[in-house]
């Protein structure tokens, strides 16, 4: 599936569903625990692959007629800040894997956007709406943890080895091995400094996960198998 596609798709139906009234809370009754996934990931750990991989094969497995899966990453955040009725420039405090604390806290005292807490809030918030409402794969932004009390989402880690994420961030970016290193290093470090930071948490504690998937190992198409499967067999048990 061509990435425009796929986005294009994502943006008409992520738009619907922040129309949509909110879902019922945590706690309250409901018939049904509608199925989402978290995809927390290593750079280069094939989380964009996957996630477009899975929407067709979700659709079939999971989906409902007028009910199409939508794969949230980055590319969607700026949807995300806009549903809030904030700028989309603000995305570019918010990444997780380039955290600038400094241009945070400098845009705050000159009042260019609210308090970085108050963003992350309002992202948290639209995380969770979307995850109540099913159908939603979410890469990255601790989502894992976001929706942890929410008994549909199904959470999987991917990882791989250090020299197959540099061949892969090699090709992406068209660089060589030495900024590779450093682009891996930066945005694994970073990401984990956000968990720390906004939950106290390890990014890389297993017991966070349902499953935790080598990329190095397995093909693409098998992680999505795999995955396809576990969130099926945790259904069932739900």
């Amino acid at each position: 599936m061509p990435a425009h596609t796929y986005l294009q798709q994502g943006l008409t139906i992520f738009q619907t569903r922040m129309q949509e009234p909110r879902a019922t809370a945590p706690g309250s009754q409901s018939i049904e625990t509608a199925p989402f996934i978290t995809i927390s990931r290593e750079a280069c750990a094939g989380a964009s692959t996957l996630g477009q991989l899975l929407l067709p094969r979700l659709d079939e497995a999971f989906g409902r007629e007028g009910q199409s899966w939508i794969f949230l990453d980055k590319n969607l955040l700026h949807y995300a800040l806009t549903s809030h009725n904030l700028s989309e420039r603000l995305a570019e405090f918010l990444p997780e894997d380039r955290i600038s604390e400094i241009s945070g806290i400098i845009g705050e005292l000159l009042g260019l956007h609210p308090p970085l807490w108050e963003l992350e809030h309002q992202i948290a918030e639209t995380i969770l709406q979307l995850a109540r409402s099913g159908r939603v794969i979410f890469a990255g932004r601790a989502a894992h943890l976001v929706t942890k009390a929410l008994s549909g989402g199904f959470h999987v880690r991917l990882v791989a080895g250090r020299e197959t994420r540099i061949a892969r961030m090699m090709a992406l970016q068209k660089c060589d091995h030495s900024t590779a290193v450093g682009l891996i290093g930066g945005s694994d470090q970073a990401r984990r400094r956000f968990v720390k930071n906004r939950f106290g948490s390890d990014i890389d504690d297993p017991h966070t996960y349902d499953l935790v998937l080598n990329t190095d190992r397995l093909s693409s198409d098998a992680v999505a198998s795999i995955v396809i499967e576990g969130l099926r067999r945790r259904q069932t048990c739900s």
